[in-house]
């Protein structure tokens, strides 16, 4: 039986790639400390997630592990030799990586070295996927020419009608420290890929979404914004008039891919991973489709100041996923996303 090693295993991409690949017959070793709840306090707390995982999946193993313990990770890796490695753990946030610089540098850039290292001491031919960040663009995408539309910002340069594509570049732009400390995190997947002839795949995620998020305000943009709804709770615009768009991906696309590349892997890849042009919506857009779903007014107010490093615009061009595996595409748009996150946050209410 082949296994899988899952970091940040009781997180959004982390359980679902759990409960894919277990479906899939592989014996699922989960790796999370919930340290979630250390950057986001207990609004953050995902061991419901971990508990679900243990209670849904008969061949899993929950590893209490930070991935900034060099040597645990080190004899996890070398104890479960696993067939295959998906690494999402990290501090998920660039506006609370500037409060916790070395939290944030360590979890994301020295965890996932440590567990680069750990898989090449192994096997070289094990295939490790990396939950990167479209945050390694920086703030470059704003300065592609934009167009206001009635409730939304959109590219008025033609060369991006399909999104950001992965030449775009990633330095000489603001990123947050967040940022930067994935770009350290993504540049070290390559190289280990490249310079040791390793299959590993960044996945530069825009929204990654789906049921089983927690969202909170400052990481989890549509799961918190229908979190709000529900609750009738204020929600913060914070600049660009609430316009600013993001596409969407559901957590099982996600794992569809990462189940597409494992069983073709490639050698130092990178992908814009996220829900495309079709699956895009502003923030107004968003406050429109869940009013329309839960039958409650959005309340919000609104913050002139944009995030530090935000984008205006960002949609992922996924012709480079789809010519490398053609057998994959979205397969959960937009409406989908929003009804399965509505559902989810009624059903965690109800326990």
């Amino acid at each position: 039986m082949k296994k899988i090693i899952v970091t940040g295993s009781s997180g959004l991409i982390g359980s679902e790639v759990c409960v894919h690949f277990a479906d899939l017959g592989w014996e699922i070793h989960g790796v999370d400390n919930n340290q979630r709840a250390a950057f986001f306090g207990p609004s953050g707390d995902t061991r419901w997630n971990q508990r679900r995982l243990e209670e849904k999946i008969k061949r899993f193993s929950h590893h209490e592990l930070d991935i900034r313990n060099r040597t645990g990770v080190l004899e996890l890796i070398a104890t479960v030799q696993p067939d295959a490695i998906v690494h999402t753990a990290a501090q998920p946030s660039h506006d609370r990586a500037a409060d916790i610089p070395f939290d944030d540098f360590d979890t994301n850039a020295v965890g996932t070295f440590n567990l680069l290292e750990a898989v090449r001491r192994y096997r070289t031919d094990v295939p490790f996927v990396h939950l990167s960040t479209n945050k390694v663009y920086g703030d470059a995408p704003n300065e592609i020419k934009m167009a206001e539309l009635g409730k939304r910002w959109d590219y008025a340069d033609l060369n991006f009608k399909h999104g950001i594509d992965e030449t775009f570049r990633i330095d000489q732009t603001k990123h947050s420290l967040f940022g930067a400390s994935k770009v350290s995190a993504d540049i070290s997947v390559q190289e280990y890929g490249r310079y040791f002839n390793m299959p590993t795949a960044c996945l530069r995620g825009g929204c990654l979404t789906g049921p089983n998020h927690t969202g909170v305000e400052l990481h989890g943009f549509l799961s918190y914004l229908v979190k709000c709804n529900l609750e009738e709770r204020e929600y913060t615009i914070f600049g660009y008039k609430g316009k600013q768009v993001r596409d969407n991906i559901h957590s099982y696309d996600v794992a569809r891919f990462i189940e597409e590349f494992i069983n073709s892997p490639r050698v130092a890849e990178v992908y814009n991973l996220g829900g495309g042009k079709d699956n895009t919506c502003s923030i107004l857009e968003a406050f429109d489709t869940i009013s329309a779903i839960s039958g409650r007014r959005m309340r919000f107010k609104y913050n002139e100041a944009n995030r530090i490093g935000d984008h205006i615009c960002y949609y992922s061009d996924l012709r480079k996923m789809k010519a490398h595996y053609p057998n994959w595409g979205i397969t959960k748009p937009l409406q989908t996303i929003f009804e399965e996150i509505h559902r989810s946050w009624i059903e965690r209410e109800k326990q």
